[in-house]
């Protein structure tokens, strides 16, 4: 299955809008087409896992490895030190060993897995689905044999500088859907209170972590779209554990600051623009974005019409990027990686609703058949 694109983008986007959101798609319902494509990732998910960070040989720092670990992605061997320590960072360049026998590639399949079947299930109200998506979340946080425990003190460490940093909590960005697919089980006998229980447990857990340790802090002080990520978990996560207010505490007093440090008031996104694939990390901090405005809807802060003094707004993100994926300008910024489009066009339907503008469902269907004719290059 693709983490991007096709059905299994469509599964994680509607599993991540609230219910109201959900309702108000109604016309944006999968056709045919896509629900057979959704059929058969869901199919495909049946044969996958079930996924656990015991699954490793690799042994953190702790000696346990129910703590999860992974290597610093665009991290490399110096050449010039012996035994190429400390490494040295290539932005953009994922060095191959990262993906190599740690925990970010296994929960990346299993959020994925999880997402597919649990809109499969909604979409046939067949249990097999709901019991396959119940049993991967059980092995990977509730089993004593499997479990994860609720930290991430060990992600994303670079080889001779540390064994784990901030910066490596934007993997756990994937339990907004998470626990929301975990909601959405609550109707299937597979998925009991006992479950629910336990899960509220995992993840009150990690909130706290995510509150109280260095590396939380220091992903929470991050200006780009780590920020806006560590948002939106955290407000998930308080959201699922009946923290409303602590919520409601995290958008205001956090969230809203960000637009002055991330969003120019023409739209543009600094920080993402100054990587090697500022195209792909613009779309992904706006998926940031749309993300924390769907989940603020649900403790009454509206962040999708919210706009500084200076013009700096979530729509003028989106506004700022329509143009270089619909062809009438050429992206000017770095992008090694290919000029992709298939997050945005998720992004641009889900705009025609939130903002009640039939011209993103114009441009949607403009950049997806433009993708699908000819695949955008990038200047």
């Amino acid at each position: 299955m693709r983490v991007h694109g096709g059905s299994v983008v469509l599964a994680v986007s509607l599993i991540a809008l609230t219910s109201a959101g959900r309702a108000a798609l109604g016309r944006q319902t999968p056709d045919t087409r896509t629900r057979s494509s959704l059929m058969r990732s869901a199919e495909e998910a049946m044969t996958l896992g079930p996924f656990s960070v015991m699954q490793k040989s690799r042994v953190p720092p702790s000696g346990d490895r129910h703590d999860f670990f992974s290597l610093a992605p665009y991290w490399w061997p110096d050449p010039a030190k012996p035994k190429g320590l400390p490494y040295v960072r290539r932005d953009g360049e994922v060095n191959p060993e990262s993906k190599l026998d740690v925990d970010d590639e296994p929960f990346g399949r299993m959020h994925t897995s999880v997402a597919t079947l649990v809109q499969a299930y909604r979409a046939t109200g067949e249990e097999r689905f709901a019991a396959r998506a119940a049993l991967l979340l059980r092995v990977w946080f509730l089993d004593p044999a499997t479990r994860m425990n609720p930290n991430l003190t060990y992600g994303q460490a670079v080889p001779g500088l540390n064994q784990g940093r901030g910066a490596g909590i934007i993997a756990t960005r994937r339990l907004v859907s998470i626990v929301e697919s975990a909601r959405l089980l609550a109707s299937s006998s597979a998925w009991t209170s006992s479950d629910t229980t336990a899960l509220k447990a995992w993840c009150g857990a990690y909130a706290v972590w995510l509150r109280t340790s260095a590396n939380g802090r220091e992903e929470a002080a991050a200006r780009n779209n780590h920020g806006t990520w560590y948002d939106a978990q955290l407000v998930a996560l308080l959201l699922y554990t009946n923290g409303r207010g602590e919520a409601r505490q995290v958008v205001e007093s956090s969230a809203k600051k960000r637009f002055q440090v991330q969003i120019e008031p023409d739209g543009r996104q600094p920080e993402e623009l100054a990587r090697t694939k500022s195209w792909g990390y613009s779309v992904m901090n706006l998926e940031g974005w749309f993300t924390l405005a769907r989940l603020a809807d649900e403790v009454g802060s509206d962040l999708w019409h919210y706009e500084t003094k200076d013009g700096r707004s979530i729509q003028g993100a989106l506004d700022y990027l329509v143009p270089f994926a619909d062809g009438t300008k050429q992206w000017p910024y770095p992008q090694i990686a290919p000029f992709e489009t298939d997050g945005l066009v998720v992004l641009l339907r889900q705009a025609a609703v939130v903002w009640k503008a039939d011209r993103y469902l114009v441009l949607a269907d403009r950049v997806a058949g433009r993708e699908a004719r000819s695949p955008p290059t990038c200047h």
